[in-house]
């Protein structure tokens, strides 16, 4: 609690000195953002964690650039980190996710092991949710529909979103080869969309490097690992550095539209092949 405490009054103390650098009065502030004078204060004075909402409308009337806004970015996911443990459970971190997603403009992510959470299925969520961590069943559908339900950000315009797979994500089957084969339609159908790119880079290509981790970047200011007790969140400048050039390595050796399609057919074909083999 203490520390959460912290992070409200650095948040307040960045946001104050955001704008006195900007030259405004709380008063300018509150009329450029179009938000209430007393959530100024409450914010400035570590009363009030605001909404993502807030956040968008407070950026814009600062005129932040990427630093500035990847200093504020990089205390909000904490604090709204630490709030999801607060409520408890899988779903009120869930939530936090969801809020961090519709705050980001930019979201990049690069999985080794499993399909990125944007990209899951349903039921490949609710088992993805739950595996390793001892969490009772109706705690890990409530997580999965609202991580389903996160996913329209996915049809929003304005929004960039990159992902890159390694074969090996897709071939590690939680549930079933049912499951599966709905999941690489999901797949299919997402890599349509104007604004995502989604990348796989076949088995049948030398790897560029050891895919230690997956990782999704928000903004190019926050990367965030997932564990099995929680997630990991970094914004280090070589920490995120580092994600990057990963990122790019590991996109380059992916295939994309028809080689992409091409490529989840086969692995389609194999996973039918398997039930067969397994009734």
């Amino acid at each position: 609690m203490e520390d959460r405490r912290d992070r409200l009054r650095a948040l307040g103390e960045l946001l104050r000195r955001l704008r006195k650098d900007a030259g405004l009065t709380g008063k300018d502030l509150a009329l450029r953002a179009g938000v209430a004078q007393p959530t100024i204060s409450r914010i400035e004075t570590g009363q009030l964690l605001p909404v993502p909402e807030t956040v968008d409308r407070l950026v814009e009337a600062l005129g932040l650039d990427e630093v500035g806004r990847g200093e504020l970015d990089a205390l909000l996911v904490r604090l709204r980190d630490e709030v999801s443990r607060l409520k408890g459970g899988l779903a009120g971190r869930e939530a936090a996710n969801a809020a961090r997603l519709r705050s980001a403009r930019r979201v990049v992510s690069f999985q080794s092991a499993m399909i990125p959470a944007l990209l899951q299925t349903a039921e490949y969520a609710r088992l993805a949710l739950a595996f390793g961590r001892g969490v009772d069943e109706e705690d890990a559908a409530k997580a999965a529909a609202v991580r389903v339900e996160a996913q329209a950000v996915l049809f929003e315009s304005g929004r960039e979103f990159s992902f890159v797979l390694t074969e090996g994500a897709v071939r590690t089957w939680p549930g079933s080869p049912a499951l599966m084969r709905a999941q690489l339609d999901r797949l299919v159908q997402v890599s349509t969309l104007p604004h995502v790119e989604v990348g796989v880079v076949p088995w049948s290509t030398a790897a560029p490097g050891f895919p230690l981790h997956g990782f999704t970047i928000y903004d190019g200011s926050v990367s965030v690992v997932e564990c099995l007790t929680g997630d990991l969140t970094l914004s280090e400048p070589g920490e995120l550095a580092a994600h990057g050039d990963t990122f790019a390595t590991f996109a380059a050796a992916a295939v994309y539209g028809k080689g992409l399609r091409d490529l989840l057919v086969q692995i389609g074909a194999d996973y039918q092949e398997l039930a067969i083999r397994l009734s």
